[in-house]
């Protein structure tokens, strides 16, 4: 028997944590952040339910912080064991949590600093230090690889489509002749992206687990070249500004492509482009490097000789003066900063100063996660708080859902259709509430499939 417990992304879409223990071995898929609402952020600095010193190995679907961001805390705690993943994951990796720590002690400061933390004095979640403990832990694998984790489990990673190195956790049970199989999705990607190849079909999937952040909701049918060939338009004719927040990893690299097809047929002018991220700048670094684990049209394009993430008026703000002189700019620019939902980085600076202006737009192009800064501008709040100030919301505020790289639940259905039998259990995840609650039911109506959808500390017994 195995048993499989869910610490994280119940009822919410960060903090994925997903402990399987089988025989003597305790393996732990994902290792996130929890981010959104305070009661979410606070379960960080929860002591780890399970000793991580007993923990034997941990898996990591893909490189974004709500699925890799707890690891330095963990081993700050006691793990010691492998961390498993993709070669472009390991590589994406070591920018994201270096940063993170970073940031951690940055935030700690400030609020010392200014004096606007409860915490006397505020403390950073994890180090640098921590950081750099947790990678020297990797040991990253390819696609298709057979791993062997001791004498009883194989596994493998294949691409999900989700971003560069994303990957579906695939463990099955060796030391049986009829070994059941385990598939853990991490986040399903969506076909014909910008950049990434589609998520491939898996097969004899006896449990699964399933994301569902687009649970309840279908992107928008427009072309997102379209839309944001409009917005772009109309933030000119406007005399402002363009800010988006956008996450570092993926939908950067993404908006970049865009924007550079975009220039090259004559579609909108060359703008100045402000990249106002290092994790960013560095992460895009990993992405020119991995040309060969994208999809083929980036791959012809870069035969041809394209730098496919670079339009032409491309500013890379490494220093933090190079990210100050960005404010002289006052109209015809695009500024590209991190984080994706407006939690912390350098897109706070931007927003507090643009966010007043009626000619500025803000345009988000991911999931904004219930209880984030990014979901209260979104849903056009009068004022959002940053660095302890009410800042007035008066810029035009805009959102393309076809960036993202979440399968919708039409495209999340239509790969299910591929399975070529029935799952015995499928456990659905990384959502809020009600999104998960609906993808388990369309799974129930179309396929009539055995669905659960567990609370945060649940346990499953069930054989592997």
């Amino acid at each position: 028997m195995a048993k499989l417990t869910f610490y994280g992304a119940t009822g919410t879409v960060t903090g994925s944590r997903f402990l399987l223990e089988a025989g003597n071995a305790k393996f732990l898929i994902d290792c996130g952040l929890f981010q959104g609402p305070k009661e979410n952020r606070l379960r960080n600095w929860d002591p780890f339910p399970v000793s991580p010193s007993e923990i034997d190995a941990v898996m990591l679907t893909h490189a974004h912080i709500d699925h890799v961001g707890y690891l330095p805390r963990l081993c700050s705690e006691g793990f010691a064991g492998q961390v498993r993943c993709t070669h472009s994951t390991s590589d994406l990796c070591q920018i994201l949590l270096r940063d993170t720590a970073h940031l951690q002690e940055e935030d700690a400061h400030w609020a010392n600093k200014k004096g606007f933390s409860k915490h006397k004095p505020a403390l950073p979640l994890f180090t640098v230090e921590d950081a750099k403990r947790a990678l020297e832990l990797f040991s990253p694998a390819h696609y298709g690889d057979e791993i062997y984790l001791g004498r009883d489990f194989r596994l493998k990673f294949r691409d999900s489509g989700h971003i560069l190195g994303s990957s579906f956790i695939d463990i099955k049970r060796t030391d049986s002749r009829d070994g059941k199989k385990i598939l853990f999705c991490g986040d399903l990607g969506r076909p014909a992206r910008v950049v990434l190849r589609d998520p491939v079909q898996v097969y004899n999937v006896d449990y699964l687990v399933l994301e569902s952040t687009y649970g309840g909701r279908l992107h928008d049918d427009a072309d997102f070249y379209d839309e944001f060939t409009r917005i772009v338009h109309e933030s000119i004719d406007r005399g402002g500004v363009l800010v988006v927040p956008s996450f570092a990893v993926g939908r950067t690299q993404a908006l970049l492509f865009v924007i550079r097809e975009l220039e090259e047929r004559g579609i909108i002018p060359p703008l100045q482009v402000y990249v106002d991220s290092p994790m960013a700048l560095e992460a895009t670094s990993v992405y020119e490097k991995r040309i060969a684990s994208q999809n083929l049209t980036s791959r012809v394009l870069t035969i041809l000789g394209k730098r496919i993430f670079r339009p032409k008026n491309l500013h890379l703000c490494e220093s933090k003066k190079k990210s100050k002189a960005i404010n002289e700019r006052q109209s015809g620019a695009i500024i590209i900063s991190a984080s994706g939902m407006v939690t912390g980085g350098r897109i706070l600076h931007h927003l507090r100063q643009r966010l007043p202006d009626p000619r500025n737009t803000v345009l988000f192009i991911g999931h904004q996660a219930e209880g984030t800064r990014g979901r209260k501008i979104l849903e056009r709040h009068p004022s959002v708080k940053i660095y302890g100030e009410d800042v007035p919301v008066r810029a035009e505020i805009e959102n393309i859902s076809g960036f993202s790289g979440h399968a919708d639940y039409n495209e999340t259905l239509a790969w299910l259709m591929g399975f070529n039998r029935e799952p015995r259990t499928t456990f659905i995840i990384h959502g809020e509430t009600q999104a998960s609650a609906s993808l388990a039911e369309k799974i129930r109506e179309r396929f009539g499939w055995h669905v659960e959808v567990p609370n945060f500390g649940d346990s499953y017994l069930f054989e592997l």
